[in-house]
Formats: structure tokens, sequence, C-alpha cells
């Protein structure tokens, strides 16, 4: 079977569907009846993942809800398509003409361009329509340049508290542990509604399952948001963490690339605590990232209990005051189980399988069979094996203790019970 955790596009499309549900399974659709919303969403063409344009009716999308409140991200998984992302109208003469006019003419639009083609005999008007010119311009990011340097700002803000989540990096202070001088980094998420910092901590490393341990601690404590508005760094796009929002039924949006002003909330408050803190701190008085968490959780409750300019009111005042907006998690349990990262490994022939470079024993049942991993990286000795909704634990590969073992195998030789030559 087709490895659909490690496969990004179907990971992509899998969440591609879900952003299109999700008012549904959220409940935020402003049409009478969840019927009219689909409608309205599949009344015109959708750009997917792949950069394809698709017309869907509203029964497929209902069919995706059912998919998903059944089995989570995994009932949205598709089957990969061997032609998907590719132009079965355009030749590489007539694309590579295309660009060649992009690259000349800049403003050009797909209009004239499909004109062009037409005129200089590129394409034949009655074999190939402006619309398949326009998809190849679309889904290529070949568009005309208008002012390229003006973006349409407002200001916005969420209408109940988590409503969305911002959240960000920031690098920071150096500090001293253990005889070594490392660098911190600083992830934080703060609640566009409220302005209240929901999670804050320093690491030594800016990776994806620190950001996703963050989340976690901010969701467990103040709820789940509706949406996640991230940057495109690598600790916010991965798979992993599509599947996680997509489990917990999050919206993940992401900032343009290189737009620091998007994202204005979040970069405020990393230099308010810069401002008010960081730049007056002598790292010196700190001997390790623990003490210095201590001090972060301090200010963070000094700031969310602090009256905010912009609101008028302290942000956790404002969160309480809207608290019957947000959205509880189901149990501790089903937030472990939504956090698991998940990984798809075949098991070799001496029943291990590998994760990071480190083996682990699996199962013999499964040798040969390709399986479905979930786990924490910090914890990785609670991973285990789903199979068919049961939980078949691994371990780390001992070879040593693995030498000492007794094999259950018929077929072995038991030298303890042959006579030797002597008695021959």
């Amino acid at each position: 079977m087709k490895n659909k955790f490690s496969d990004k596009t179907a990971i992509e499309m899998a969440y591609f569907r879900f952003s299109l549900i999700a008012p549904v399974i959220q409940g935020t659709f402003t049409e009478p009846t969840k019927t009219a919303y689909y409608r309205r969403v599949t009344g015109n063409p959708l750009v997917l993942p792949n950069g394809k344009t698709m017309m869907y009716h509203p029964k497929t999308l209902e069919k995706w809800e059912e998919y998903y409140r059944k089995k989570g991200m995994d009932g949205l998984m598709p089957r990969e398509r061997c032609d998907s992302g590719k132009t079965r109208v355009l030749n590489e003469v007539v694309i590579a003409e295309i660009y060649r006019l992009k690259d000349k003419f800049p403003r050009i639009n797909a209009t004239l361009i499909y004109t062009k083609l037409v005129e200089d005999g590129f394409i034949n008007q009655h074999q190939v329509s402006l619309s398949s010119v326009q998809r190849f311009i679309k889904h290529n990011a070949l568009k005309s340049a208008v002012n390229p340097n003006q973006k349409d700002r407002k200001a916005f803000e969420e209408e109940y508290p988590c409503g969305m989540f911002q959240a960000d990096t920031s690098y920071t202070c150096y500090i001293k542990e253990n005889g070594k001088l490392r660098r911190t980094y600083l992830i934080q998420i703060i609640d566009d509604h409220s302005r209240l910092i929901v999670g804050s901590r320093f690491f030594y490393n800016e990776n994806a399952y620190n950001f996703q341990r963050v989340l976690k601690e901010a969701i467990s404590r103040y709820g789940l948001c509706k949406k996640l508005y991230l940057d495109n760094g690598s600790p916010y796009v991965n798979e992993q963490l599509t599947l996680i929002c997509g489990s917990l039924g999050i919206v993940k949006l992401h900032t343009p690339v290189r737009d620091g002003a998007s994202k204005a909330k979040i970069e405020r408050s990393f230099k308010t605590l810069k401002e008010s803190w960081l730049y007056g701190f002598d790292p010196a008085t700190v001997s390790s990232l623990d003490e210095l968490n201590r001090l972060l959780a301090d200010k963070v409750r000094a700031r969310n209990t602090s009256v905010h300019r912009m609101i008028g009111e302290t942000p956790i005042e404002r969160y309480q005051r809207g608290i019957d907006h947000v959205r509880i998690p189901k149990s501790k349990e089903w937030l472990d189980e939504c956090f698991m990262n998940r990984v798809t490994r075949k098991v070799n022939l001496d029943s291990t399988l590998s994760i990071d470079k480190i083996y682990y024993d699996a199962p013999m049942q499964f040798i040969r069979s390709k399986v479905e991993i979930r786990y924490l990286p910090d914890r990785m000795q609670e991973a285990y094996i789903l199979f068919e909704g049961k939980n078949y634990p691994i371990c780390q590969t001992n070879r040593v203790e693995n030498g000492r073992t007794k094999r259950n195998n018929q077929h072995a030789i038991d030298y303890s019970k042959m006579r030797g030559t002597d008695d021959v």
C-alpha cells in the first residue's frame, strides 16, 4: 500500500478537503444550512494544491464530512493520480513560448497571450481553449504584475477568543549552561482577539516538535483555536503539523513570504517583551534553560494581567468575557493522540524498523509489512504500531540482549542434545 503519511501530496490534498468542510465541522458557516454552504462553496471551480482546478458537487463535500467524522484526517487521504499536476493540452513548444512572452512583457495577461499564440500558429483555437492557457498561467504563478510594491492592508481582529492563534519564533539571548554558551529561541503563541499570550517558551533549537509542544500546552490550557496563523518556516510547514491541525479541526493559514507586517500582532508581542525585559536582562544571571523559562513565565503572567493599550483592558479579562465561545478538547487522551507524530516504515526480516536512524524491535507478525508508527520524539519508549485500531508497542533494539533471547523456531538445531564424537 502507498505510504500515505509520508506522501506530501496526499497530505496536502487531505488538508485541502478539510479546509472546505472546516466551517461545518466548527459550526461557523453563516448560511441557513450546511447544504446551502456546500452549494455556495462548490458554485465555482476550486484550485487544488497541485495547481489544477476542479468543480465539485455539494454531495462530495458531504461525503468528506462523513469520512472526517468517522476517521479524522485518515478518512480524507486520497489516492494520488499518476498524471497529477501535468498539463494535457499544451506541448513543450507552446509552454516555452508562454514563458518567453511573460519574460518579455511582464504585464501581459492570459487573454492576450492566448491571442498571440493563435495568431503566431503555436496553437489551434479549435483544439486549445483560452481556459487551458489561463489555468497554466495561474498554476505556475505567471500572473500579470500589478503594483507589486503595493499591499492592501486592513486592521483585523477575530470576534471571539480562540478564533485564531498567531505564532512565530524569535532569536533571543545566549546563555551558558554546563559551561557551554548556547543561543536561545523563543516560540510564542498569542490569541488574536484578546492578545493573550497562550503559549511561550525558550528552546535551544527551533524545530517542528518544539512548536508542537508549545501549541499543545496552549490548547490544553486555553482551548482549541479555529485557525492558526503561521509564517513559512520549517517548524510551521511540515506534514506532521498538517495532520495535527486536521485532527484537531484547526484551519492552518500561512503569511505571505517575507511579509513580516502581515503578522503584526505577534511581532508586536515580541517587541514588547524585549523592550520591557530582554534588552535590560543580563543572561549571565541564569545558568539553565529551565531557569530562563521560569523568569519568562513570570513576565508572561504580568503581561496577560496588565492593561493592553489597543484593547483598553487586560488580555485575560477579554479572554474570560468570551470564554463561552471557546472549544474545549474532548479529553487529555484525545489531545495526546492528536499530537502523535506519524510515519510509515517497512519492518525488516529481523523484526526491526528505523526512525531517525535508530532501530526498534517490532512484533514479528509485521515482518515485510509496511506499518504506521505513532510517537512523540521525546517519549519514544511509548511509541507504537497502529494496526486495525489496536496498538502494538515497539522498543529500541538491544542487539546484545537479543543475542541471549531463545528463538521459538522449530527448525533450529539444539546442539545441547546432539551426541558428541567421543560416544561414537
